[in-house]
């Protein structure tokens, strides 16, 4: 089933692109559309995260129907808080479609070249 709830729908831009990673993590298959953040970039230090740059848009998937023990699971992949926060954003869908959502953004120390 295709919802956009935003307390279940993460949108991913680095290592969680590839299937293989996100099934080994969560341990099946999510459902997946394809999406873009406006006014983020993406850049890498040491991982993938984004930064705001108005003007640039970051591609990326949404990860549909996410449990609440999914959304842990992937918080304590992506290292909350030490290395990322979750927050929401709107991002919009393969149809110019608003979608709001969650998303992770580095801290400081993602950022640096440690």
């Amino acid at each position: 089933m295709d919802t956009r709830d935003e307390a279940t729908t993460l949108f991913v831009y680095g290592s969680l692109l590839d299937p293989v990673r996100r099934e080994e993590i969560l341990g099946g298959r999510v459902d997946v559309r394809p999406a873009t953040l406006p006014d983020y970039e993406l850049a890498r230090s040491r991982y993938f995260y984004i930064r705001k740059h108005p003007g640039i848009s970051t591609a990326g998937f949404l990860l549909l129907n996410l449990t609440p023990r999914d959304l842990q699971t992937l918080d304590h992949y992506e290292e909350i808080p030490r290395l990322y926060t979750r927050e929401k954003v709107e991002v919009f869908d393969e149809g110019g479609n608003p979608v709001r959502c969650w998303v992770y953004l580095a801290t400081p120390l993602t950022t640096s070249n440690k």
